[in-house]
């Protein structure tokens, strides 16, 4: 993997910083779900394309209706991005469905069953051993 120069950097913050706000403000598509936010973003060092990683919380459905919607406004919000952010080339954005969030919080969850699970099991334990004291 390339190390990104520091104008690379640069340039990835800044169309995250947009496309976050265009997404959360200036579409007004129903399908995009209101829970929509933009993970990372990777735009290529020759300005041409971008990846914008995107997490919705919420059912399968409703990511699947979110990513069509900001697929079928791609244009729309690469004219905003251009308007935003004086670059040479305004980049081709592809979308790409980001599951990380919702693993992270699935593996949270299974985490915290397992502490409880156990935590109440080592309870029992200590009611059985005061039960042989007596």
């Amino acid at each position: 993997m390339r190390k990104n120069s520091i104008k690379n950097t640069r340039v990835n913050g800044e169309v995250h910083r947009v496309l976050a706000e265009v997404i959360r403000s200036e579409i007004k598509d129903p399908r995009i779900d209101p829970m929509t936010s933009v993970v990372s973003v990777e735009v290529a060092p020759d300005l041409k394309t971008c990846k914008a990683w995107i997490s919705v919380l919420g059912d399968e459905d409703s990511q699947q209706n979110t990513i069509e919607g900001l697929r079928s406004a791609e244009g729309y919000i690469r004219n905003l991005l251009a308007k935003k952010i004086n670059l040479r080339n305004t980049p081709e954005i592809r979308f790409i469905l980001d599951q990380s969030i919702a693993y992270g919080v699935t593996m949270s969850k299974k985490i915290e069953d397992i502490s409880r699970a156990d935590d109440e099991r080592h309870v029992d334990d200590s009611r059985n051993d005061d039960d042989f004291q007596e």
